[in-house]
């Protein structure tokens, strides 16, 4: 192997290197884009302090297609023309603070709190599939499959996960 070969081998496995673990630390660093939703321009309309809401946008994370080699009960492999692939991603956490506005003139209540936490949200695509062509071997026609029409079918598309609230209200400091 001459200077150049080795040359390119070493920097085509640094490059590899550095993409792996780029890919592996990305989804952890880069879970949610945050928000911060801008309302203090309501300040002049509302009689009341405007509420302030910080929550984060969150990055879906598509997997593998499900249903891709499932065998139908010919033996024969069923042709899934559009596979349900699995999205996996988390609900980031959520506050909202609205101060609470005094009473009869009298000391202020605090602020009303809205929280959520984190959670974790599995979903999946819809997807659609069609059988097979050919039946089970027949014993009249010499062990061989008969003819039929394919079955279609549509795979509903799947929703799970818990969203959790917390309600509550802080005291005045000061």
């Amino acid at each position: 192997m001459n200077v150049k070969s080795q040359v390119g081998a070493g920097i085509l496995a640094t490059c590899l290197a550095s993409a792996a673990a780029a890919a592996l630390a990305s989804p952890a660093a880069a879970a949610e884009a945050p928000v911060d939703v801008p309302l203090q321009s309501l300040g002049g309309v509302l009689p009341v302090t405007p509420p302030t809401v910080s929550t984060g946008v969150p990055l879906l994370t598509p997997g593998m297609p499900e249903g891709l080699g499932h065998v139908g009960e010919g033996g024969l492999p069923e042709l899934t023309l559009l596979p349900r692939t699995p999205i996996g991603s988390e609900f980031p956490e959520t506050r909202v603070e609205a101060p609470m506005p005094s009473l009869l003139g009298g000391r202020p209540l605090g602020t009303a709190l809205l929280t959520s936490p984190r959670s974790d949200v599995e979903t999946s695509t819809p997807g659609a599939s069609l059988g097979e062509p050919l039946s089970l071997p027949r014993g009249g026609a010499l062990g061989l499959p008969g003819v039929q029409l394919p079955k279609a079918a549509l795979l509903t598309p799947t929703l799970s996960g818990g969203l959790q609230s917390d309600l509550g209200l802080s005291p005045q400091e000061g």
